[in-house]
């Protein structure tokens, strides 16, 4: 490929819109071009990338029993209805009518095409276990996508589904991904990814992992345990408190708190820790506006999506009117009255001496005393866990916080989709059972933007040799030269007969242009043919990183490309 005929535009401007490197470094090395909010065509150096990328995972796949299948983009919306989902899940699935009034959906996930497709055929357990995969295009309507490729609403994902006769079974075939998946982050250039414990939202399920790219950019946040192997995604961390109980608890006074509404402004106003208080958090069900109150400790957050999952419905924050029953600043425990769900985080379980709202405006009470003042009090974890936090594994106060971009996941799925759908198979005894499934899903453009995000420096990415776009990029400096031109001719040619991939510059432009161009296509290794170096009768070899740099005598250059790329992917494999 000639560098003068590659379709896009590459400067050296950062774009306004591009928050993130991997964003910007793409959009100005000519691989993306936006074509409305959250969606992207590609050129050729990124779809190269892609392309690499899919191999890796073909091969990783069938590696473990894969079976590669093409699932449709567009689906009846009864697939959906079958599964519970098309009334379940919000705007992100598009609904829509054909022209005979038929409603349809696109793809954003496929496990209710993946049921479709195989319960007529597995109905013996003879057929089991096995795993179906595709490489396809889905859309998900984002509400707010961002960083490029890192978020987005059309994109190309790797998803897979197995299907299995035990619990045992998917668990074991679930180690066996989960290994897979390290494969396939070594290989592309990221085994720095680590796997995180995680909330399977609206997949469902009960044990899930994602598997993140720890940066600063990431939308995810992290709990780490310093002293232990212990890692989740904070949406799943559980929450350890220690609830320390006084000798003596003091009694419950009311107190005049005049024009004090927040849980800071209380405690300094009662000369108090925030840890000593209990909160109200209020919110109420979508679907009704029921109000739900939650009392936790006054310095710890409410993770919504523990809360979400045990209440098992979508709630929002709530808007307190004046006729709801609730003084808004003034919520307490202690004679709360009306027709609201009431709950009480474990961090408040055993405690006294705490200050709380008195349901009566202006007023607060001092000496709350859990056990004795909230009989019947049940506490489950809705806390947010906290940087320093009290690690769930190993009890340690070492749990630090990070973000990390989310790169892969894999779900236990249990029956939630066989049982919904009425996927059934006759076992050994003649009886009839439901499939239990295992969901596998990675993004293949925002791996890409992770492995950017990750490999990259202020002129552009950094490709690891196996995803790439090309292996070689030669550089002709001085191309009206005629010497320059007739052995960089000749080496490109070498080069393409014995199957090196190759971008070849012999444009007319100054060096500073050209190796512009080439730091923002990343190419792993650039090979120099100039002026100067034909007078010394070498060509000059150097890696996009800049940590190798060698000369090779050019009647043999074309075996020491060869010997080095051949080295490298040796190193990479290793």
């Amino acid at each position: 490929m000639k560098l003068e005929k590659l379709v896009g535009n590459r400067f050296r401007e950062k774009p306004s819109e591009c928050v993130v490197d991997s964003h910007a470094l793409m959009v100005r090395g000519g691989y993306i071009k936006q074509v409305t909010n959250g969606i992207f065509s590609s050129y050729l150096p990124l779809k190269r990338v892609t392309r690499k990328i899919e191999q890796i995972l073909r091969e990783e796949m069938d590696a473990i029993d894969g079976q590669e299948v093409q699932f449709p983009v567009v689906m009846p919306a009864s697939l959906w209805q079958e599964s519970g989902r098309y009334e379940s899940i919000g705007k992100e699935l598009v609904r829509f009518t054909d022209r005979n009034g038929s409603a349809l959906v696109l793809g954003m996930t496929h496990e209710e095409a993946s049921v479709q497709l195989v319960r007529d055929y597995a109905q013996s357990y003879t057929k089991y276990p096995f795993m179906i995969y595709q490489i396809q295009t889905k859309f998900r309507d984002e509400a707010r996508p961002r960083a490029g490729l890192i978020r987005v609403r059309e994109f190309i994902m790797k998803d897979a589904y197995s299907f299995h006769t035990s619990q045992a079974d998917l668990e074991d075939y679930y180690t066996r991904c989960h290994k897979a998946y390290e494969r396939i982050f070594t290989r592309v250039g990221l085994p720095e990814v680590i796997s995180v414990a995680s909330d399977s939202g609206m997949m469902g399920g009960s044990v899930s992992h994602e598997f993140m790219l720890l940066t600063p950019i990431g939308e995810d946040s992290i709990a780490i345990c310093k002293d232990c192997d212990y890692r989740s995604n904070m949406e799943a961390a559980e929450c350890i408190t220690h609830n320390p109980r006084n000798d003596d608890s003091d009694d419950l006074t009311l107190v005049h708190t005049p024009n004090i509404h927040t849980i800071e402004e209380i405690c300094e106003y009662l000369h108090s820790e925030k840890e000593n208080s209990c909160k109200a958090v209020v919110y109420q069900r979508n679907s009704d506006d029921h109000y739900i109150i939650l009392f936790i400790r006054g310095d710890l957050d409410v993770n919504e999506t523990k809360l979400t999952n045990y209440l098992g419905y979508d709630i929002h924050p709530a808007i307190i009117t004046d006729d709801c029953g609730l003084q808004a600043g003034y919520i307490g425990p202690v004679n709360l009255e009306g027709d609201f769900t009431v709950l009480f985080d474990r961090s408040l379980a055993n405690r006294n001496n705490l200050s709380c709202g008195a349901n009566v405006f202006e007023y607060h009470y001092t000496g709350l005393d859990m056990e004795r003042d909230v009989k019947g009090a049940e506490y489950h974890d809705f806390a947010k866990i906290q940087e320093c936090g009290i690690c769930p594994h190993c009890g340690k106060p070492s749990i630090t916080i990070s973000r990390g971009i989310e790169v892969g996941n894999i779900f236990q799925l249990g029956t939630k989709y066989t049982k919904a759908m009425d996927m059934t198979y006759i076992d050994k005894n003649g009886e009839s059972q439901y499939p239990v499934m295992g969901c596998y899903g990675i993004g293949v453009g925002r791996l890409a933007a992770a492995i950017c995000e990750a490999h990259h420096d202020g002129n552009g990415p950094i490709w690891p040799l196996s995803v790439a776009p090309w292996q070689i990029h030669l550089c002709a400096v001085r191309a009206d030269n005629a010497d320059v031109k007739s052995y960089a001719d000749k080496l490109y040619s070498e080069l393409q007969n014995k199957g090196i991939e190759v971008i070849y510059d012999d444009r007319e432009v100054s060096a500073g242009v050209m190796f512009s161009d080439a730091d923002l296509l990343g190419v792993p290794f650039r090979v120099v043919v100039s002026p100067r170096n034909i007078k010394q009768n070498i060509i000059e070899i150097v890696s996009r990183d800049k940590k190798f740099s060698t000369n090779i005598p050019m009647q043999s250059a074309l075996e020491g490309i060869q010997n080095i790329l051949f080295s490298q992917q040796i190193s990479c494999e290793e």
